[in-house]
């Protein structure tokens, strides 16, 4: 029953300020023989109404080394994303972490990454994150400003559940 209510105080809190609440489930595919990967997606709408597919995933390989990524999928022509700047994450409670570009590893057939993809490195700094606190993401920009992309903490709970997939 606490659970419930939390849940509930928490989609309220999170619907009050703006952010819509996750309705997405962790998905597990097997890429080659013992080659798992766990993901979750989701669409965000950024400050302009762009809607962005947000797709956080975790690979393991079969010596059982791991991966996680976040991939920002913009509609083409929408956004030219800045490769050579990391991507900003950061709380209402004034905490900030930056986590560094690994588009390289989508596009390897071609030196430069679609300008409307982005993959970062979550590994170093997911767990760091509180899963309590809606996140604010900064996608950077050639063209305009950062993008910024609201996540609540119900899809920051996905995540985080991630990490703890095998």
């Amino acid at each position: 029953m606490f659970i419930l209510i939390l849940g509930i105080l928490a989609l309220g809190l999170s619907v009050g300020i703006g952010i819509h609440p996750a309705q997405a489930a962790i998905r597990q595919l097997e890429e080659a023989p013992g080659q798992m990967v766990y993901q979750s997606r989701q669409s965000l709408k950024d400050q302009h109404g762009s809607v962005w597919q947000a797709i956080a995933f975790k690979r393991v390989q079969p010596d059982g080394t791991t991966s996680l990524y976040l991939r920002l999928v913009g509609f083409p022509g929408m956004a030219e994303v800045d490769h050579t700047r990391p991507l900003k994450l950061s709380n209402s409670l004034g905490k900030t972490w930056t986590a560094n570009d690994a588009s390289q590893k989508i596009f390897t057939d071609s030196a430069n990454p679609e300008p409307n993809v982005a993959q970062y490195d979550l590994q170093p700094i997911l767990m760091q994150l509180d899963p309590a606190v809606p996140l604010r993401l900064e996608i950077p920009s050639l063209r305009q400003s950062s993008i910024i992309l609201n996540v609540s903490p119900i899809l920051i709970q996905e995540w985080r559940s991630l990490a703890a997939q095998s």
